[in-house]
């Protein structure tokens, strides 16, 4: 299993705007939703980043949202689903809302193009129970070494992360990031606004990690890992600097990284040398849908990885 994929999915939005539902624990929803043309701007946003990741080699399989179940975070499938070879695994949200995202049959569109998978993993029934787990937001995944990092939140349930490491074949480390909302240290609410892996190189906010023994463990299972460990801060995060995603073209020739427009600003000058060493940076911008959806670029995509 690689780390990197050429083929993603993206859900084009119909009704987007800031859902009250997830502003509850997803402090990263900073602003009132005031605005009468945020789906069109969204929309706009949303065209632009397909189209700069098809520009760069990227093959993009976008699913219209109807807009008949009334999703407005339907922009970020890879919560409600993720691929691994031949399994599809479908997730238990927090948000009631949210729950609607998994009737959009985007399974059913994969078929039409030829992807299918032999085994589909349901996990949606523990939403009775209370029990979340919102798919690679929450779950930042090492592929190669079978690694699921996991900031616990009341979007990530423990029973859960364990279940998921157990049906795919993973090692879980589990941890508590806290972010400061207000003066008060609260949960963030997904660990990949706060990390990603690469191929060769992980982003990480540490200091959102504040028991010394949990960091360290982070950093050194990252470290025998062969990565290298760039450390942002508490500010990049909050401009989406840890919420970005590796990627390759279709020729297998190039390594994207992708992020937003506000994430590249907030990224020092060399942290951008040293990222362009492992891959060219595709960015674009996403203002409008990181201030109402509280996610950014990584959000948006699910990889598609195939057997």
């Amino acid at each position: 299993m690689r780390q990197s994929t050429d083929t993603i999915l993206m859900v084009k939005p119909s009704h987007f705007r800031k859902n009250e539902d997830t502003a509850v624990n997803n402090y990263f929803q900073t602003e009132e939703d005031t605005a009468n043309n945020t789906q069109e701007l969204a929309l706009t946003e949303f065209n632009a980043f397909v189209e700069a990741l098809e520009n760069n080699g990227i093959r993009v399989i976008v699913v219209q949202d109807s807009g008949e179940l009334d999703t407005p975070d339907s922009i970020f499938p890879n919560n409600v689903i993720s691929f691994h070879g031949s399994k599809a695994v479908l997730y238990p949200m927090f948000a009631e809302n949210r729950r609607r995202e998994r009737k959009l049959n985007v399974l059913g569109e994969l078929q039409k193009l030829r992807i299918e998978f032999e085994r589909i993993i349901d996990y949606s029934i523990y939403e009775e129970q209370q029990l979340f787990l919102e798919g690679t937001g929450v779950l930042v995944l090492d592929r190669v070494n079978k690694i699921a990092y996991c900031s616990l939140s009341p979007r990530a349930t423990q029973t859960l992360v364990d279940r998921f490491c157990e049906d795919l074949g993973y090692k879980s480390l589990v941890f508590e990031a806290l972010q400061n909302v207000d003066g008060e240290p609260l949960p963030i609410y997904h660990t990949n606004v706060m990390m990603a892996i690469a191929d060769q190189f992980a982003v990480i906010c540490l200091d959102s990690i504040k028991d010394k023994n949990q960091r360290e463990l982070v950093e050194e299972s990252l470290r025998s890992s062969g990565r290298e460990i760039m450390a942002i801060t508490e500010d990049q995060m909050n401009h989406f600097c840890g919420n970005i995603l590796a990627l390759r073209s279709k020729n297998g020739e190039q390594s994207l990284i992708v992020m937003s427009e506000q994430a590249f600003k907030h990224f020092t000058e060399k942290q951008k040398e040293q990222l362009s060493e492992y891959g060219d940076i595709v960015q674009s911008p996403l203002y409008t849908i990181e201030k109402y959806g509280g996610g950014s670029a990584r959000c948006m995509i699910a990889e598609i990885f195939q057997a």
